[in-house]
């Protein structure tokens, strides 16, 4: 029996000319939906009860779609690790399972952070820029093992975040919800303290937490308040976990020194973002997972974690035939 299924993960659909006999092979017709970076209530509304599985990015698949779109709907594949913008209990409780990737961006996110890092330190953007303008200017830079990092969030990511910058000797300090082993401690030297400890301390603050109640706007006027003088906040974990109006305001009135951004409160980023203006800010579209290990590997895990969703025999995949 042919089921279907609603693509909107903006990664995918370019390949999809490589993946429909994929599809197809397994009885899956695809609807490709018009997508820019996520798809609100309203574009899924337009699709209930047409699909019954899904392979999403950050859509919005809220309580009010996946009431709208059960029973039909039984599988939300999402590309990628982060479910945040899925509804959890609504899934439960419509019979609709949320599959993921694990681990998916480790290494590529990590060295996003310490390109950011190096970057800020070693200023070569800023010299680039001023030598292309004509101007000879020997802008001072820092060497890693004289800055201190911060990591907000111990997870997978903040680890390798933590053994990358071991290695230039930077001084580590680490804040988490959820306990993070004696080993990992005593392997990178990270020091556990407080968030306003390690917002006091650190020169660079890698933001790296899930999106949930407790991280969500965690970055805002008051911790920025408490933040080192001249620190740079880098962002690659969600956007809403920082208020971006405290961040503007903390950059204008130099209460820190930079800030290196991949996510935003509303993306794309919106014109009019004072952020576009601001000589100490880095911005980049969302792109800290961009590496074509990575890619191949969620597309495939996806398209699995879909097919097993489904009832089908996701076993039975094998990349091989289709390269």
């Amino acid at each position: 029996m042919t089921q279907t299924v609603l693509l909107s993960a903006p990664y995918l659909i370019p390949f999809m000319d490589r993946f429909q006999p994929v599809f197809a092979d397994f009885g899956v017709e695809v609807i490709v939906a018009p997508v820019a970076e996520r798809l609100e209530e309203d574009d899924i509304l337009a699709h209930a009860g047409q699909f019954d599985g899904a392979i999403c990015g950050d859509d919005r698949y809220t309580a009010r779609v996946i009431e709208a779109c059960a029973p039909r709907l039984k599988v939300i594949s999402k590309w990628g690790t982060g479910i945040d913008s899925l509804d959890k209990a609504a899934a439960a409780r419509f019979g609709v399972t949320i599959l993921n990737t694990p681990d998916a961006f480790t290494v590529p996110v990590s060295d996003t952070v310490l390109a950011y890092i190096l970057a800020f330190a070693r200023r070569q953007p800023w010299m680039d820029t001023a030598m292309k303008a004509g101007i000879w200017d020997k802008i001072p830079g820092r060497t890693l093992h004289e800055c201190t990092l911060g990591i907000i969030g111990v997870g997978r990511i903040g680890k390798a975040i933590a053994r990358k910058a071991k290695a230039f000797g930077m001084p580590l300090l680490g804040t988490d919800i959820i306990e993070v082993s004696p080993g990992f401690l005593i392997e990178t030297g990270l020091e556990m303290t407080s968030l306003d400890d390690l917002l006091a301390r650190a020169d660079f603050v890698s933001i790296n937490c899930d999106l949930n109640p407790t991280s969500r706007g965690l970055v805002n006027a008051e911790t920025l308040a408490k933040a080192k003088p001249g620190s740079v906040f880098i962002n690659t974990s969600r956007g809403p976990v920082v208020v971006e109006k405290d961040l503007i305001a903390a950059l204008q009135s130099g209460q820190i020194g930079g800030a290196a951004l991949d996510v935003f409160e509303f993306e794309p980023l919106p014109a009019n973002s004072p952020l576009k203006a601001m000589d100490n800010v880095m911005l980049a579209p969302h792109n800290a997972n961009s590496s074509a290990t990575a890619w191949e590997r969620v597309h495939w895990n996806t398209i699995r974690n879909l097919f097993k969703g489904l009832g089908l025999a996701y076993q039975d995949l094998d990349p091989a035939k289709y390269s």
